[in-house]
């Protein structure tokens, strides 16, 4: 959520100092980018992943407080129910074996011991099956203040509760007050340099149904079966602070895609700015303008905060290190598990992806319509792998177009990065292994539950809980989901 916000006094009553603030951000990041402030830079990907906690029938726990005091890890943090945590892995370069080291620290970190005691096992999914109403309130939140007044500015916001409506192969309606609902994701981060940014930013926009099609992990949302990854329409439904009024007069939402391809990074932080008010807005000590004019780069803690409150699938970010400012991309499509060899191998694909088609001598998105991505990242996020996505002008199944097109490009892309050839090999193979045998997450999870309940007897939450815990048995062997037995 950018800059941690505890005991951070909120400036409500000065919006025009607050705005004035946020636009002076805006140009002390123009200047920035326009006098090449953004030197020496480094082609590194990093990785954030939220994990649920499940007892050993596959039953949420709330007890993160509980088992991050035990880990005493500084890797894994809070995440916004009590049920979950994240792990935050550091950048590497690709061509240093990143994505061997992404893959092998993810499975330390589902493998930390010392859980059993409380009764908990980690689990990497979208959407916990097994979650019911009672553990999507207000009062089930973590205990840090800041997802507490997060929660209360949301609101305050949209001026009551949010009603989440989601009809797919089964409809789900209800009410929530709380952001806990949020369901746990495989977030990407890709640093790029300013004069590159727009290329990998349109392209991660242009492959976001791909990487769904083939990495959707979310059927199941408080007992229903809905699309292949629930967390798209639930996250945007969940997020969204717009009070009617407002989705009339088309101001956009917290989370989404976006609705253009765009030019540059200074683009889409003005596009927030001007656009989207601000949940936590501050006023620090710093003069962004004045810090700039004595030769340091400003840290833009404001500009950081109002932009980890707008959930992009694809978010620019702006950070400093060292003193020296960078850019990145931080791409949010994912959804956690099912296994750390998955997540690697998902990471490769999105990673080669964005990489050839960021490179093509003909830009994809000079003469596809931004409004086809959009239609893609909603076909892939109900259908997955059965979805129909936009290729050069035509509609090709995902099954097809994966294995034909997409694959051997992320393969060129992941040569130019510098991967190791067995490294790529290694992952591409389970991403069309995956496609080979069409059981993704999604697919294997609703496979369970049909059989459970037509063969087995057992009534939905039986079937839930019981597929769950297979899930969590099947994710600690290490194999891949699609070699996970047919059930």
């Amino acid at each position: 959520m950018g800059d941690r916000v505890d005991g951070v006094a909120l400036a409500v009553g000065q919006p025009d100092e607050v705005r004035r603030r946020l636009e002076d951000c805006v140009t002390a990041l123009a200047a920035m980018v326009d006098g090449g402030w953004f030197t020496g830079h480094a082609d590194t990907v990093g990785m954030e992943v939220e994990l649920d906690l499940v007892d050993p029938l596959g039953r949420p726990r709330l007890v993160n407080d509980a088992v991050l005091a035990r880990v005493g890890r500084p890797d894994l943090q809070h995440e916004l129910g009590r049920f979950t945590i994240e792990l935050n892995l550091p950048a590497e370069r690709l061509a240093a074996g990143g994505l061997r080291t992404l893959e092998s620290e993810l499975a330390a970190a589902l493998g930390t011991g010392g859980l059993e005691a409380l009764g908990v096992r980690l689990a990497a999914i979208g959407t916990l099956p097994t979650l019911g109403t009672e553990e999507l309130t207000r009062d089930r939140l973590s205990s840090p203040t800041r997802y507490a007044l997060l929660a209360q500015r949301m609101r305050a916001a949209r001026h009551g509760p949010v009603v989440v409506h989601i009809a797919g192969r089964e409809t789900l309606r209800f009410n929530t007050d709380s952001i806990a609902p949020e369901a746990a994701a495989t977030s990407l981060h890709l640093r790029v340099p300013p004069d590159r940014f727009a290329a990998f930013y349109n392209a991660a926009q242009a492959v976001a149904g791909a990487q769904l099609a083939v990495g959707a992990n979310s059927p199941y949302l408080l007992g229903r079966e809905l699309w292949q990854e629930t967390r798209v329409p639930l996250c945007e439904q969940v997020l969204d602070t717009r009070p009617r009024r407002l989705v009339r007069a088309g101001e956009p939402p917290r989370v989404w895609l976006g609705d253009r391809w765009v030019t540059g990074p200074v683009e889409l932080f003005d596009s927030i700015v001007r656009r989207v008010p601000p949940l936590l807005p501050t006023l620090t000590a710093e003069d962004p303008l004045a810090c700039l004019q004595a030769g340091a780069a400003p840290r833009l803690h404001e500009l950081r905060l109002h932009n980890g409150t707008v959930w992009r699938w694809n978010r620019p970010v702006y950070d400093v290190g060292g003193g020296r400012p960078h850019l990145r991309i931080e791409n949010r499509v994912l959804p956690s598990g099912p296994t750390p060899l998955d997540m690697a191998a998902n990471a490769a694909f999105y990673f080669g992806l964005v990489r050839a088609v960021a490179d093509a001598d003909r830009p994809l998105w000079a003469s596809t319509r931004f409004a086809l991505a959009r239609r893609d990242l909603y076909a892939a996020a109900r259908l997955g792998l059965g979805a129909a996505l936009d290729w050069d002008g035509a509609d090709v199944p995902a099954s097809r177009l994966v294995p034909d097109v997409l694959l051997p490009l992320a393969a060129d892309g992941l040569d130019a990065w510098g991967t190791p050839a067995v490294e790529r090999d290694r992952y591409l193979s389970v991403v069309a292994q995956r496609v080979r045998f069409g059981q993704t997450g999604a697919r294997w999870q609703t496979a369970v539950v049909r059989r459970l309940e037509e063969r087995a007897g057992l009534d939905r939450q039986a079937a839930l809980r019981e597929m769950t815990r297979r899930y969590v048995e099947h994710a600690h062997t290490g194999a891949p989901v699609h070699d996970w037995p047919a059930p």
